[in-house]
């Protein structure tokens, strides 16, 4: 075990004369309290330590002990339904509102655990070992470890086990006897290996229609979420984690304001997931690190959450993980980097900024997994650009690696538009690729709608210029139709409540019914306005409250009522006849 003696302390950064081997990026600790550390340079006989706890009370010639390993973490069935902090220590039943310094990581727990495997099997890497589960929860598989194989020589029978104790024994190919354990642990940075990657062609639903209808993610896909203070990322990247199709929701709140992430933890454990009707904790990962945890620590969250999702990928699950934010993580690695006497890059950041984007964000994918089954990681990662300027770097560089840009508009917040995405800065390279899968859920028309829709709110806001020079009344009726018609796709189809108990979350059916639905009204308002009618008339046909409201009003059960509607407005509009033309049509 390598030891070093530190000879000086800045922040969370400390240099340490070695009098023995380290490798780079191998975990240490630090003092009598054993701080977790990570060696960041070599220099000679001398190592640079990134220290991920408080540093408070270090001096020169206090001890650093080499672990002879990467920082790591444990994997295993007792992170579904916790919380912990960005090192993946347990935030619950610690017996203080604090993590205590140099506590590692929890006591092993008992599950219920059924063996798929028997003595003299030969398991590959990643193989399933059987199933663990516990009273209240969902059964998860436990995994080989991916860098293990071998023959089995004993496995326990099924039963009540610990997590941290062995379930079986292998002799690996170079006569190794390794016991196996339902938990192991991976080093944070290295992606866990897969068979194989797909390419994207089924969407994640987010039960958002401006996101589903308009801007959707793949499944195993990227996605950012960049907007000014007040514009509801936080907001929109919970209701994500409540309300999207994957089977595991891993939230990392990444250098938020304490309030806010008290009220996740408060929130969370509360909520029934609306697939199951269940608690939705029992899905759900929180890696909690707040503004007021060690800047070092704030940079490791991310590496933590990501690995811990692309665990539950390794077992065949679709995973959403939601990270708030990436900005905070950006500012925590521009603060280290100043620590390091880095030469600094655009906007103060680090210079390998756009690497280590890019690093976390290629870890998303929909893959082969080692045990043969397939599994995905889905990226939402929030950004927090100052002053709302999406030139800056961290935003920039993300747009290069994401898929998915929702952009957020301090101007729809504003005017309580929800979710306040804004249809003219935002964009989804991948849509394309989905119209086979809305044609199975019974809406061909998807693509051409989504096209039809885009183009009308782009026209919208070519109209509104205008027309606060010359007034929307000086306007030719065909335009001020096109105004009125934009204003129902925006109240109709892409505003939601996240208030509403029916329209907090909108089914990919309910979504299609919709916009088919504002599809007939654009038409029918279309063909009222060639036959002469003015586009007063049209705003105001009885039907138009109900069209507006249908979000709040008509739920997932209930698809045949899209239809009376539909109905409805055809009889509305043939009532209104061809009465004064308009002028200027």
């Amino acid at each position: 075990m390598s030891r070093a003696e530190i000879v000086a302390v800045g922040g969370p950064v400390l240099r340490a004369r070695a009098s023995g081997p380290f490798a780079l990026r191998e975990a240490v600790e630090v003092g009598e309290r054993a701080l977790l550390g990570e060696v960041v340079k070599l220099d000679g006989d001398t190592i640079v330590v990134q220290v991920y706890e408080d540093t408070t009370g270090l001096r020169p010639g206090v001890t650093v002990t080499g672990r002879g390993l990467p920082l790591s973490i444990p994997l295993g069935p007792a992170l579904l339904g916790r919380m912990f902090d960005g090192l993946l220590r347990p935030l619950e039943h610690t017996g203080s509102a604090f993590v205590r310094p140099g506590l590692r990581h929890a006591a092993g727990e008992r599950f219920a655990f059924v063996p798929a495997i028997a003595a003299g099997d030969a398991l590959r890497p990643g193989a399933i070992l059987g199933e663990a589960s516990r009273e209240g929860s969902r059964a998860q598989a436990c995994l080989l470890p991916p860098t293990l194989a071998g023959t089995v020589l004993s496995v326990v029978e099924g039963g009540e086990r610990l997590d941290t104790e062995t379930i079986c024994t292998l002799r690996t190919a170079d006569g190794r006897i390794e016991d196996v354990a339902m938990t192991h642990a991976w080093p944070v940075r290295t992606p866990r290996p897969v068979l194989a990657r797909r390419p994207p062609g089924v969407p994640l639903v987010t039960g958002q229609r401006i996101l589903d209808a308009l801007f959707p993610v793949a499944q195993g896909g990227k996605a950012a979420i960049p907007g000014g203070f007040g514009t509801g990322k936080t907001v929109l990247q919970e209701t994500l984690a409540k309300g999207c199709s994957a089977d595991i929701i891993v939230y990392v709140g990444c250098g938020e304001r304490g309030n806010e992430m008290a009220e996740v933890l408060a929130e969370f454990p509360e909520l029934t997931d609306p697939r199951s009707g269940r608690p939705l904790m029992e899905r759900t990962v929180i890696v909690a690190n707040t503004s007021n945890m060690p800047v070092a620590a704030r940079e490791a969250s991310i590496y933590s959450a990501i690995t811990v999702a692309e665990y539950f990928r390794d077992q065949g699950l679709h995973v959403a993980l939601m990270a708030d934010s990436t900005s905070r993580w950006a500012e925590a690695l521009r603060e280290v980097s100043g620590r390091f006497g880095e030469l600094p890059g655009e906007g103060g950041y680090p210079a390998y900024l756009a690497t280590r984007i890019a690093e976390f964000y290629e870890r998303a994918a929909t893959v082969d997994t080692l045990c043969g089954r397939v599994g995905s990681v889905t990226a939402i990662g929030a950004i927090s650009p100052p002053s709302g300027d999406f030139s800056e770097p961290v935003t920039s560089h993300t747009k290069r690696y994401v898929k998915a840009f929702w952009a957020l508009d301090v101007k729809r917040a504003q005017a309580r538009f929800y979710p306040a995405v804004d249809p003219l800065h935002s964009y989804a390279e991948d849509a394309a690729l989905f119209a086979p899968w809305w044609t199975a859920q019974g809406n061909s028309r998807w693509l051409e709608l989504r096209r039809r829709f885009l183009t009308l709110l782009d026209e919208q806001a070519r109209l509104e210029r205008m027309a606060r020079i010359i007034g929307k009344d000086a306007l030719p009726a065909r335009q001020q139709l096109a105004l009125l018609c934009a204003d129902v796709v925006n109240e109709a189809l892409l505003r939601q409540s996240a208030f509403s108990p029916v329209d907090r979350r909108c089914g990919p059916a309910r979504q299609g019914a919709m916009m088919r639905v504002v599809a007939r009204f654009l038409d029918l308002a279309g063909d009222a306005l060639a036959a002469g009618v003015a586009p007063s008339r049209v705003a105001g046909v009885p039907s138009m409250r109900r069209l507006l409201r249908m979000g709040e009003e008509i739920g997932d059960d209930e698809l045949a009522r899209f239809g009376e509607l539909e109905s409805a407005l055809e009889r509305d509009f043939a009532a209104l006849g061809t009465a004064d033309a308009a002028p200027g049509g």
